[in-house]
């Protein structure tokens, strides 16, 4: 992979907090300094109830935190929203509404998409980089 800024999705972060080897090498390179890694509001929110749900609260705050110490924070704001308002359209059911804020990240920030949706990873007008859950 290219020295792109690399942007983070839901799936990508539960393979990285249950020790997936696939995506270790990407989260040490960013821990060294040596690449820069995204995630949105949106889909951190979407990890934090999911762990939430699955892991209860207490967990669910804790990698809440470490993911915020580890990534930059792409904040909602009026670009990104329209931008992924426009990816759902175009895309209609596809795609959930956190994958479309995930979608419009990476193509504001020209990077490259790590996911685990199937969806995502048909993408044809962004760099993705699909992962099969296992």
């Amino acid at each position: 992979m290219t020295a792109k800024n690399v942007i983070i999705d839901t799936g990508i972060l539960t393979l990285f907090f249950s020790g997936d080897l696939r995506v270790q090498p990407f989260f040490r390179n960013v821990e060294r300094g040596g690449k820069r890694a995204y995630v949105t509001s949106i889909n951190l929110s979407e990890y934090y109830y999911k762990t939430c749900e699955t892991l209860g609260e207490e967990i669910a705050v804790l990698r809440y935190h470490q993911c915020r110490e580890l990534l930059d924070i792409v904040e909602t704001n009026r670009e990104l929203s329209l931008s992924a308002g426009k990816e759902k359209c175009h895309r209609r059911s596809n795609l959930s509404i956190a994958d479309c804020f995930a979608l419009a990240a990476t193509k504001s920030l020209n990077g490259t998409l790590l996911t685990t949706d199937p969806e995502l990873g048909k993408v044809k007008d962004a760099d993705v980089r699909f992962f099969e859950i296992r």
